[in-house]
Order: structure tokens, then C-alpha cells, then sequence
């Protein structure tokens, strides 16, 4: 199922991996607009698997083993792996600071990201947030699309958006953006912001990606219905992507006839 699911998506997959968004990149401020977007889709793949610690590990007291121990061990390397890896300086570090970190290095205004996670801290409902933001719709469909997904609280389907839509298509999209990008700047201007980049290059690539698989695998269990939804949600997903870029690439052709 895995396989038919993979060849289902391949016109969306196909889209996200050729965008020509990343040809589009080319000056300072075209990098600074996909940052400032981009921040967004790193921040809420956090809540995806959070949500999916949350209900297929004991994440409360008293604790018991609950479920499958090959996705308690999943979940839970992965976790890891994403809020406190190893960043430049040999220091622990989530995946988001190690971006925000870029983004203050290129220049990219993280203002948006940080006002946005500010009303979070404060425990306002996070479709309010979305709603009453002045973020571009493309930001504000994707990040709305993960919540709607994750308020469901069906762990196939939310493991569906973290796989299809995120965790099996970064290795090839991620290099797709840097092996574009890195043309047009210099490697030092590029350190913090590749090194993001190589790292969840790396690390899905070769250990979450193909775990998150046989996850999904372990939650459908021949279960037909589930195998669909997750074909559907995994479908939307990409669509979201999508959108997103698109929006990006609008802000920077923007930026172009304005110069």
C-alpha cells in the first residue's frame, strides 16, 4: 500500500520536487521571503509529532507501556532527533531555533514567527491565532490544514501528514532547494541555513523516512478505510505544500517588479 500510495501522489511530489520557485531564488531578499514563510511549515511539523507522541506513547503519569514498542521507539527517536539536536556550534537545539538561528544570520525578520508563537505561549486557541494573524493566506491554509488534521486525533491520519507530507518527501525537496539556491550565494551566507537543511537531509533520509512508513503501516494494518483516509490526507498535504510555495514565489516576483 505503501507503494501504490507513493505512485498516487508522484503528479504532486513530482510539482513540489521540480518548483520553480527554487530557480527563483537568486538575491538576498528572494532568500529573507522564503525563510520568513518557510519558518511556519518548521514550526507546526513539531505539533504533528508531538500529536503523535501524545497518543501513541504514555506521555502522562502514572506510566504503562501502551501500544506498539517499534512506534514507541519511532516516535520517540524521532522526537529527539527534531527538539534537541545537535547544532554548528556541538550545542542541543530544536530544528526551529537551529532556523531561527538562519534566519538571523541571513537577515530574514523572524518579527511574524515570533508574534505568532508569543500568542500560542499565552494559550490562545491556535485557529484564533491563524485566523486573526495578517500572515499570507498560503501560510495561514497550510498551518490550518496541520491543525485541522491533528484536532481530528486520528494518529493514522496525522501520521499520514508527517510522512507523506513531510518526513518521505524532505530528503529529495530539501536537496532540491539547496542544490539550486547554493548557486547563487556564497557558502558562508548559506552555513546556518544548509546546515538546517544536511541535517534533516541526513537524518530522514536514512533513519525517519523509512520508519515513518512502516509506522503508517502498523496503524493501517490492513484496515482499508484507514489506508485511504491516509491516501487522502497525504494528498492534501502535498497540496498544501504547494500552495505554499506558490505563495512564496508570488512574495518574490513581488520583490522583483518592485526593483
Amino acid at each position: 500500500m505503501i507503494t501504490k500510495i507513493t505512485k498516487t501522489l508522484e503528479p504532486e511530489t513530482l510539482q513540489l520536487l521540480n518548483h520553480s520557485l527554487y530557480s527563483k531564488i537568486t538575491e538576498p531578499e528572494h532568500l529573507k521571503s522564503f525563510m520568513e514563510h518557510h519558518v511556519f511549515a518548521v514550526w507546526d511539523f513539531m505539533s504533528l509529532l508531538k500529536s503523535l507522541q501524545e497518543k501513541l506513547t504514555k506521555t502522562t503519569t502514572p506510566w504503562l507501556p501502551i501500544g506498539n514498542p517499534e512506534i514507541r521507539y519511532l516516535i520517540n527517536e524521532i522526537v529527539l532527533a527534531e527538539e534537541t539536536d545537535v547544532n554548528m556550534q556541538g550545542e542541543h537545539q530544536s530544528h526551529f531555533e537551529m532556523y531561527l538561528d538562519a534566519m538571523k544570520t541571513s537577515g530574514a525578520s523572524t518579527k511574524e514567527i515570533n508574534d505568532f508563537t508569543a500568542q500560542v505561549a499565552h494559550g490562545t486557541d491556535i485557529f484564533l491565532i491563524i485566523a486573526a494573524s495578517n500572515l499570507p493566506l498560503s501560510i495561514k491554509q497550510f498551518l490550518k490544514f496541520t491543525f485541522e488534521v491533528i484536532a481530528e486525533g486520528k494518529p493514522h491520519k496525522v501520521a499520514a501528514a508527517f510522512t507523506f507530507g513531510r518526513e518521505g518527501l524532505i530528503p529529495d525537496m530539501f536537496t532540491s532547494i539547496i542544490n539550486n539556491v547554493q548557486q547563487n550565494f556564497p557558502e558562508e551566507d548559506l552555513k546556518l541555513f544548509k546546515y538546517y537543511f544536511d541535517r534533516h537531509i541526513e537524518l530522514d533520509a536514512d533513519e525517519h523516512g523509512p520508519m515513518a512508513f512502516k509506522m503508517i503501516e502498523e496503524l493501517c494494518d490492513g484496515d482499508a478505510k484507514k489506508w485511504q483516509e491516509v491516501e487522502e490526507v497525504s494528498k492534501q498535504a502535498l497540496e498544501k505544500r504547494i500552495l505554499l510555495w506558490n505563495g512564496i514565489e508570488e512574495e518574490i516576483s513581488k520583490t522583483v517588479v518592485l526593483s
